[in-house]
């Protein structure tokens, strides 16, 4: 259920981003799918019971069973997206503000209509 929640997310920032004509709407739909690849990450990855990969000295000592770790790397890779994404989002804003700056419109098909040869 949760699955499809998240997967109704990405289509819907998907969809945002083709239908919609105002620059600005589009930025936010690519966040909204942004979040929703992070989320379908996020639920797919998620197992209960898994414990950190610390190894300290007491555990050394001690007779060791065998524990499913958590692997960090999938961690580390959504933190990237996560970060990429800001700053793409961001790169975005600045560009729609200097689009702004020469257009009275954020509208895509008035913009064209501007700029065409």
């Amino acid at each position: 259920m949760l699955e499809a929640f998240v997967f109704a997310t990405i289509l819907l920032g998907f969809f945002g981003v083709i239908l919609k004509k105002n620059l600005v709407m589009k930025i936010i739909s690519m966040d909204v799918m942004s979040t929703g690849v992070i989320g379908y990450y996020v639920v797919v990855a998620a197992r209960n019971g898994l414990f950190s990969p610390i190894v300290d000295s007491a555990s050394r000592d001690e007779v060791v069973r065998p524990v499913a770790y958590a692997d960090p790397v999938p961690q580390a890779v959504i933190l990237t997206a996560i970060v990429i994404g800001l700053s793409i989002q961001a790169l975005m804003l600045v560009g729609v503000m200097k689009l702004a700056r020469d257009n009275p419109t954020l509208e895509t098909s008035e913009i064209e209509k501007g700029n065409t040869p």
